[in-house]
């Protein structure tokens, strides 16, 4: 896959559409662009995140591969992926049978079997949860909430595009979002300790703090 940027402005926007990978004209308030351009803000997240003291290295190695895949990600959501019961007669880019097909980089199962691999490996080493989490503690899991926050509504515009989404994509976003919270988590771990500064949610709290006041 060749991508060549030589000119970055393009004028071809101003009118409020863009095209998408199959070069097909759409409004830039498209569920398909609502979709990847989540994707693009989610990846600018784990940028800033990346940034973060007391971010462990292995950490940032995996997030800067989840950088690239979201890439890969963004490619396949800006071209509509064939429906289930679609002609064999049309290419991925609509076209007719006579005309060849050029492949499309898709997101595959081993995309999500990877982030799979990574929460097993991590949370194997976390004390179980003993309720909801409240988002904080130190700077890198305070930054990885807000990634699996906006992870979690680059899985909604995804799924609100409709049938013509690689279902893949949805399962590696959802699957991606347990493995930001799950990085979350273990960023509040002291190192070389089993001591978390991990914020819980407490119940009602509100009202038993409004009674000894």
């Amino acid at each position: 896959m060749t991508v060549n940027l030589t000119r970055i402005y393009t004028k071809l926007g101003d009118d409020g559409d863009t095209h998408l990978g199959d070069m097909s004209r759409v409004s830039k308030l498209h569920p398909r662009v609502e979709a990847y351009g989540t994707v693009d803000e989610l990846n600018a997240t784990i940028g800033v995140t990346l940034l973060a003291p007391g971010l462990a290295e292995q950490f940032a190695a995996w997030l800067r591969r989840v950088q690239n895949d979201l890439l890969d990600v963004g490619a396949d959501l800006s071209v509509p992926a064939p429906a289930a019961d679609s002609s064999a007669s049309a290419t991925p880019d609509g076209e007719g049978s006579d005309s060849p097909a050029r492949e499309r980089l898709r997101v595959g199962p081993d995309y999500t079997q990877w982030l799979e691999r990574a929460c097993d490996e991590v949370n194997a080493t976390l004390e179980p949860l003993r309720s909801f989490v409240i988002p904080g503690g130190s700077p890198a899991a305070a930054h990885l909430h807000v990634c699996r926050t906006v992870c979690r509504r680059a899985e909604r515009r995804t799924i609100a595009v409709g049938a013509e989404v690689n279902p893949e994509v949805v399962r590696y976003l959802n699957r991606l979002s347990d493995l930001l919270f799950i990085l979350s988590r273990a960023a509040n771990v002291e190192p070389g300790t089993s001591a978390s500064a991990e914020p819980l949610w407490d119940p009602g709290a509100h009202r038993s703090s409004a009674s000894d006041g």
